[in-house]
Formats: structure tokens, sequence, C-alpha cells
């Protein structure tokens, strides 16, 4: 159980959404995604969950949607918020500006005992302003986050409070390096170690000129694992994430998370208007 405390301190501080998720039904072959079998999907409100899940050590699934952003960030100027990850009890949150004429990107902290700090990315020259995500390494040292439109590159900061090289509680937080991909990837929502070396992402990618089938699932396989600096990596498509929906039209893949613990990974996925009020999280087990 969570301690009242703790999750009334991060209501307050991000109207913050922590469940237990049950596997559902959807067992469809048709669903498998490279070596991931189906293991179930739940449906929940697009407002709180639109956006990503991740993992919390301790406290189940931690969710994000449109209606998650706290109004100071909003007022801040911080507006949208991407794909979260967890570590060692941490959460990490990737925000994104949208008044005019953005400069930087920001990632919010809250600590296992619902303190939240903020860490602000002054953008790197040439780098778009776009902050989809957060993908903590396994040894929690670096954060992997991701552009928008068609990359190259996976973007590596230090972890905010995990890496010796940040501050404690909030401040600046440098560029450390890139994941110098193989092959371009485009519109990528999320992603999430599955391992020290190798992430699995999902993307929003309509096109088919990059892979066999739009909104992919992908792995991205590192030379080596993250050491602060630049390093190579191998993309390959898993296959198109499931859209099932009693609505005809556009689907829109969102966040994707692994659990280490129970080795479930989960995407999530907002089916057409007008059945996106709420969003699709499917299972899947290796």
């Amino acid at each position: 159980m969570i301690s009242k405390r703790i999750t009334a301190t991060l209501t307050a501080a991000a109207v913050v959404v922590l469940a237990a998720v049950v596997p559902g039904t959807a067992s469809a072959d048709t669903l498998r995604l490279g070596p991931w079998k189906p293991a179930g999907s739940v449906v929940r409100p697009s407002a709180t969950s639109n956006q990503g899940l991740a993992s919390v050590r301790g406290k189940g699934l931690y969710f994000t949607g449109n209606g998650t952003v706290p109004d100071e960030f909003r007022a801040a100027g911080w507006g949208h918020i991407g794909d979260p990850d967890s570590a060692r009890g941490y959460i990490f949150d990737a925000y994104q500006w949208t008044a005019a004429d953005p400069t930087s990107k920001m990632f919010a902290v809250t600590t296992p005992s619902g303190a939240r700090y903020q860490y602000v990315h002054p953008l790197a020259p040439g780098e778009m302003m776009n902050n989809s995500y957060a993908a903590v390494s396994p040894d929690g040292r670096w954060m992997v986050s991701g552009e928008w439109d068609t990359m190259t590159r996976l973007l590596v900061l230090p972890t905010p409070i995990l890496n010796s090289r940040t501050p404690r509680k909030g401040g600046t937080l440098p560029l450390a390096g890139q994941i110098k991909l193989d092959r371009p990837v485009r519109d990528v929502q999320g992603c999430d170690f599955v391992s020290s070396t190798s992430l699995v992402c999902a993307t929003d990618d309509t096109g088919t000129d990059l892979f066999p089938t739009g909104r992919q699932l992908l792995r991205i396989d590192l030379a080596q694992p993250l050491h602060g600096r630049d390093v190579t990596a191998r993309v390959t498509s898993l296959g198109q994430v499931p859209l099932i929906s009693e609505c005809a039209g556009t689907f829109e893949t969102e966040g994707v998370d692994y659990d280490r613990t129970t080795g479930l990974l989960r995407v999530a996925v907002v089916p057409p208007s007008p059945c996106d009020v709420n969003t699709t999280i499917y299972s899947f087990r290796r």
C-alpha cells in the first residue's frame, strides 16, 4: 500500500495516479511484437493516462496524462508532460515548453519521500525543443530523452540526483552524449530499458518508408552500456503496436514501460475519437 502522506504529496504536486494493473484479456496472436507475447490489456481515463507510465518500486504503476500537469508548471510555460520513468523509487517526468521561443526542456524529479525538484536542460545547438520521454539506465546514472520528427540519435543526460554530476535539489542538466542510431527513427513517444544495452521504444510514426509497418515498437541495441559519452546502436522493428478500437480513425501511440520485477512490457495506445476518452494499456511478456 502507498502511504497516505506520500500519495497526498504526489497528488498535490502533479495530479499523480499510482495503481496496480491487472492484465485483461487481449491475447490475439496478432498482437505479438517480436519475442513479446500478449499478456493482457486495461483501459484507463485518458486525462490521467494518455501520455505515459512507469513502474515505481513498491508503489505500482504511475501514469501521466494531459490533465496531470501541475497548475504551477503550466503557468510557468511547461504545458506538456511526456512518458515518465522511475528508478530506485524516484520518478522522472519529462516536460516540454509550450510558450513561444523555447530555449530549454525540463525534467521534474519526485523523490521517494515526495519532495520534487526541477532540472532544466538548455537546448544544445541544433537540438529540437521536444521532450517526449525519459528513460533511466538500469544503473541509474544516465537518462535518455529524444526529439520529434525523423532522427538518427537519442539524447543522453546525467540522471538527476542519481548521478553525482548533478546537483541534489534541482538545477541545470547538461547534455552528456548521444546514442547514434544506425538508421533513422521517427516520432518516438516513449522508451524504456530492458537491459543495460537494450531499449524498447514506441513510435507514432504513421509512415512505412522507414519500417514495414507504421507505429512501430522498436528495439535499440547499444554497442555498450551508457557511460556519459556517445555510443552507437542498432535499430530493429518488432512490429506495429496494437491498433484495436470500436471507433474508426487515427490512433496515437504513447508511452512504454518495462517492469523489471514482473517482466511485463506495457505500451499505451490512444484510440480514435470519440473512443479517445480512454487509453488502452497493452501488456506483453517475453
